[in-house]
């Protein structure tokens, strides 16, 4: 598989608007943020974009994203999903509707946030995304792969995390449930949230996302919706071996290993339209 960091920042971006601080002065290309999404290639060419940000155009043009097959949404927030209106675009390239994947919850704030889109009275002549919602109740497959979501908690608000094969991505959290650490088991790669030092309500911290790291295990652990407060190069150089922040356009090689593992009770491996 092939892992392409679109965004890394938190949803303010790097530089903030209107700040002065060192990390948003930075000549370093690394402090440049995008709201945080990345597009993972699989084994079989099929193209899947994990959250859709508001710079998804962006990202799209700068990194070459040239097809989205599938989209996972981790959550709801503002940040993760305002990009929905630029699938279009492929839907044009593609001629059929995208498949569009996230819990209830997530799904029901998209139908009310993008409320114009789902409304058979919407003009068509403007263009509008056509996105196939399908709630995620179990892992599910895309294409050859095997899709396992982890339950995730970020501040009081249940996300989803996604493995597939050896690679776990886990954004907007600030816990892992008993439950879900079995299914980090055997990773190469495990992508975490880490939003600044300063404790945070809904993120996790870096000593704790360091801390989730060593725990997990994995091979190499990359670091994502930075803030502001975590210069690249400084951070990288006291973190622990294997472990480093992800920056924009980090492209990353990841063997797609065998079938990760599945709860003991899974939910039906479907997806509920």
């Amino acid at each position: 598989m092939r892992i392409t960091f679109l965004g890394t920042g938190t949803s303010s971006g790097v530089p903030v608007i209107a700040c002065e601080c060192a990390t948003c002065r930075s000549d370093d290309a690394r402090d440049r943020r995008w709201r945080t999404s990345v597009a993972v290639a699989l084994d079989d060419g099929t193209s899947v974009l994990v959250d859709a940000s508001p710079d998804l155009r962006a990202q799209a043009l700068a990194f070459g994203l040239k097809r989205v097959d599938t989209i996972l949404l981790t959550h709801e927030h503002a940040d993760h999903v305002l990009g929905l209106d630029d699938v279009r675009i492929y839907n044009f390239r593609q001629r059929r509707a995208i498949p569009c994947l996230g819990t209830a919850r997530t799904l029901a704030r998209v139908r009310s946030m993008f409320s114009y889109v789902f409304d058979p009275e919407t003009p068509r002549g403007g263009g509008l995304p056509q996105l196939a919602l399908s709630t995620v109740v179990g892992p599910f497959s895309i294409g050859r792969r095997l899709v396992v979501p982890i339950p995730l908690l970020h501040g009081t608000l249940p996300v989803l995390g996604f493995r597939i094969g050896a690679f776990a991505y886990l954004t907007d959290c600030n816990a892992i449930p008993d439950a879900s650490w079995p299914l980090l088991r055997g990773l190469d790669v495990v992508v975490l949230d880490a939003l600044r030092r300063k404790p945070h309500a809904t993120h996790f911290t870096l000593d704790e996302a360091v801390a989730a790291a060593r725990r997990i295990g994995a091979a190499r652990t990359y670091f994502t919706h930075m803030a502001h407060d975590l210069a690249h190069a400084a951070t990288c150089d006291e973190l622990p071996a294997g472990m480093t922040l992800a920056y924009d356009g980090l492209c990353l090689e990841v063997d797609a290993g065998a079938e990760p593992p599945v709860p003991a009770n899974p939910a039906p491996w479907t997806m509920i339209p």
